[in-house]
């Protein structure tokens, strides 16, 4: 006798999931696991977010590698490979992630070449329905109405490009189109910023280009991949430092390991380590050491070929990559509904926002060497809390307090950068502690 066929779950009792990243394929293994019905919606073809370079809003290039150890980025309830790299290649994973979500079945939650173009709520109240406007192909526009929203389409796709005074004659790009350094050669190359992929795509250029330079504003503290032997980020006790213990002594290790960059024609840091993101990279002060790359100073100007530094010095250039970041960037729903304030929303443990019961933002976190496991127990928090709420629990009321009033202190004793890729920066160590203790108030 044949089983009956269940009834679809209408889209007012599913969560409309954006995204099929690691946030996303985080909550949708979290929703997944708590039998919470939700719909899925990625505009791409497949998994795997910027790691899948066939992705057209990828903003990876062909030598990426993560920065941080699979042993520190991996999900705890799926480990890399033993035979993946220590520092992985966005090859490997893309592959992980497209296991993550075989191994899951999470594939069949998502409509996948769906691209989301509206999110706005249906009242003023704050358990609101939401309305889910979709491009579902050849211009083809739908809509229904969802339980809850979780937004989780990352924060590495919209490229900050900075304004420069003058003109230059030359090629002006974003490190987003980045792909190959093929695009370097035979030409003076100049990099505009030194952070992670700044100091990468300097180091690949090496290799093509008549002439490598990097233009930097402020000093930095380069960490290399390895120390005694092993992935920098996996050595250290398994309890936090005080901050500023950690900084002292981090600080030490590393002139041990690298020197001084001042004496390479970096400005001295104006502020400790930890204050903003390390550059974690072992071969860009190597480079610099044997007269491959030049470091110049912040741009004052252009002149056609000619870029006036604002130490006086000027030199001639063919291409200009700007490795100035990104913004965050939400373009389908109103900055109203997720409390955004200056440079980034102001959410409860920047995941919630405070207005509503049923919205939540996953993602929306940088932290050296929080991984995507600090991202799935965002989820499972959000899963938890969505759950709670739907079976009536007092704990989901308290929750709903909680998230009313002040997020913790999620510094971790540190003093960041006011800039707008700090805006949402945490400690690790803090703010997986408070994620994990909101989660367990709730399971």
């Amino acid at each position: 006798m044949s089983q009956p066929v269940s009834a679809p779950v209408p889209s007012h009792q599913q969560i409309a999931l954006i995204g099929a990243g690691p946030s996303g394929l985080a909550g949708a293994r979290n929703l997944q696991k708590l039998g919470i019905p939700f719909q899925g919606f990625e505009a791409y073809a497949d998994v795997g977010g910027l790691w899948n370079i066939g992705n057209p809003r990828s903003t990876v290039y062909q030598s990426a590698h993560l920065i941080s150890s699979k042993r520190t980025t991996e999900f705890a309830e799926f480990p890399m490979a033993d035979s993946v790299a220590d520092y992985p290649s966005h090859t490997e994973l893309s592959r992980y992630f497209s296991d993550f979500a075989d191994h899951f079945d999470l594939r069949r939650h998502f409509r996948f070449g769906t691209r989301v173009i509206r999110v706005e709520p249906v009242t003023e109240s704050a358990s609101t329905l939401w309305r889910v406007s979709v491009d579902a192909g050849d211009g083809r526009i739908e809509s229904a109405e969802y339980k809850g929203v979780i937004i989780a389409n990352g924060t590495l796709s919209e490229p900050s490009m900075p304004r420069f005074e003058g003109r230059f004659d030359g090629e002006l790009l974003h490190t987003s189109a980045y792909k190959h350094a093929r695009l370097f050669e035979g030409k003076r190359v100049l990099v505009v910023g030194a952070g992670n992929s700044g100091c990468d795509i300097a180091v690949d250029a090496v290799h093509y280009a008549k002439s490598v330079d990097i233009s930097v504003r402020r000093g930095y503290y380069f960490v290399p991949k390895y120390i005694f032997g092993k992935p920098a980020d996996t050595l250290g006790g398994k309890r936090p430092l005080p901050a500023w213990i950690k900084q002292r002594l981090d600080a030490k290790v590393l002139k041990w390991f690298t020197g001084d960059p001042v004496r390479f024609g970096f400005p001295k840091p104006d502020y400790r380590m930890y204050e903003s993101h390390p550059v974690v990279n072992s071969l860009v002060l190597h480079h610099i050491g044997h007269g491959d790359i030049g470091v110049r100073a912040d741009i004052a100007r252009f002149d056609g070929h000619t870029v006036q530094f604002k130490d006086g010095s000027a030199r001639d250039y063919d291409l200009i990559l700007c490795a100035t970041g990104y913004k965050l960037h939400y373009p389908f729903i109103d900055r109203t509904w997720l409390n955004w304030q200056g440079m980034a929303p102001k959410l409860y443990l920047n995941i919630f926002a405070p207005g509503f019961d049923n919205l939540a933002v996953l993602g929306m976190i940088e932290a050296s060497g929080i991984g995507w496991q600090g991202r799935y127990e965002q989820a499972e928090l959000v899963a938890r809390y969505f759950k709670a709420q739907s079976e009536g629990r007092p704990q989901a009321a308290a929750m709903k307090q909680a998230k009313a009033g002040p997020t913790p202190d999620l510094s971790g004793g540190y003093s960041y950068l006011k800039l707008e890729r700090m805006a949402y920066y945490v400690n690790k160590d803090a703010y997986r502690r408070a994620v994990r203790e909101a989660a367990a108030t709730l399971a």
